[in-house]
């Protein structure tokens, strides 16, 4: 297996993607919610007023898969990277201090956010003293 320093996560209420990459290769896996196609949000004026608030499940299991990444970090469309953040802040302290980043981003190709990590680590690193 090759080792990757980096990753990526874009990930939503539903899915998330992560790309373990470093200069020359990446690997690519998926973490699925469960249920991958439950309704997440009510219309307005909903007597229920319901909204999903993350899947601990799925958010301790796209903190498992991130074990092997020094760093990573996070994108994506909907408020879940958000409510990630506060889980690993909550639940997994040693996994929270490796994320570099959070940002909005749209879906996009495997290889564009590949290309997009790359660029922010890339930049990154220079700046980070190296042991």
């Amino acid at each position: 297996m090759t080792t990757h320093s980096h990753a990526i996560v874009w990930l939503d209420h539903k899915a998330a993607k992560i790309i373990f990459f470093n200069a020359d290769n990446d690997d690519v896996s998926t973490v699925r919610a469960d249920p991958p196609n439950s309704h997440i949000h009510s219309k307005a004026g909903s007597a229920s007023g319901i909204h999903l608030h993350g899947d601990p499940a799925y958010f301790a299991e796209i903190a498992r898969k991130l074990t092997p990444a020094q760093t990573f970090f996070v994108v994506g469309p909907s408020s879940a990277k958000d409510k990630f953040e506060g889980y690993l802040r909550d639940h997994d302290p040693e996994t929270a201090v490796r994320m570099a980043g959070l940002a909005p981003q749209d879906k996009e190709s495997d290889r564009q956010l590949l290309a997009f990590a790359r660029s922010y680590f890339q930049h990154r690193d220079r700046m980070t003293p190296q042991r």
